[in-house]
């Protein structure tokens, strides 16, 4: 049954986060402009630039394509957009292959946006560049599980935690993450008994998406949640509302109404 909640009213830190494990379930979206990011304003904890734009606004068939400069534009336009979130910029592929390069662009981020943290995806094999993150004053978001950026290598999305063998690699992971420093983690298309371990594992929170309901929080791309985004339906995303078929809708009333002359009416004409 779900329950009414009141708005947001503070503005969200790292430290909001992470008081929030095992407390408040965390609520997170995607965001790429101004326009939504003011409409998720004081709705939501957090709110993710993700790399997902290309996917979804680009018409990629991945996330590989982004760039940081696409990154820091959208990222600029969601804080002009969103006050009260904490912001986090999802930072793209190959700009972490090292903790020089990863501090190089992260620096960037925070010079050119007010993002509070950046995103990057990997386990203990990246754990010393978030390290060299945390290190130098930029609070880093992990991310482990299925890993869009990791698309290629890995064959192909797959499900991770199956057996108990993955599960430990993932807590393994984790914990590497916490020690080097992250706020967070999110944790993406894994069994649910993997989350809940993962989750218990670590003292920070853990966001899930498509990981079951164990997790310290959820995230979930705005035009999937939202049914904008037609291209395919992930089992784990719930839709809101129908948003493509709503402006279709809206289109064809507009369409007839103008050809028809119906449209503008007394009503709109000066």
């Amino acid at each position: 049954m779900s329950i009414h909640t009141p708005k947001i009213e503070k503005k969200v830190t790292l430290t909001t986060i992470s008081r929030m494990k095992g407390v408040e379930p965390i609520t997170m979206v995607t965001a790429y402009d101004a326009l939504f990011a003011k409409l998720f304003d004081g709705e939501v904890e957090m709110i993710l630039v993700g790399d997902s734009l290309n996917m979804s606004f680009l018409g990629e068939e991945d996330t590989l394509s982004a760039t940081m400069d696409q990154m820091i534009y959208h990222t600029k336009a969601v804080c002009n957009g969103a006050q009260l979130p904490l912001i986090v910029l999802d930072m793209p592929f190959g700009t972490y292959t090292s903790p020089e390069t990863a501090i190089k662009n992260a620096s960037r981020a925070y010079q050119e946006t007010s993002a509070q943290a950046v995103k990057i995806e990997g386990g203990k094999e990246r754990a010393h560049i978030v390290e060299a993150l945390t290190k130098n004053s930029i609070a880093v978001l992990g991310h482990i599980g299925l890993m869009p950026q990791f698309l290629r290598s890995d064959g192909g999305y797959k499900i991770r935690g199956k057996d108990q063998i993955d599960i430990d690699v993932l807590v393994e992971d984790a914990i590497a993450l916490e020690k080097a420093g992250v706020f967070a983690i999110v944790v993406e298309g894994v069994k649910a008994e993997a989350a809940e371990a993962i989750t218990k594992a670590v003292s920070v929170p853990t966001i899930g998406i498509g990981a079951g309901n164990s997790t310290d929080g959820q995230v979930l791309v705005w035009s999937d949640m939202f049914g904008f985004f037609e291209a395919f339906k992930p089992k784990f995303v719930k839709q809101y509302c129908h948003g493509a078929k709503e402006i279709r809708e809206g289109l064809e009333q507009y369409r007839n109404e103008v050809k028809s002359r119906e449209f503008p009416s007394s009503e709109y004409t000066y």
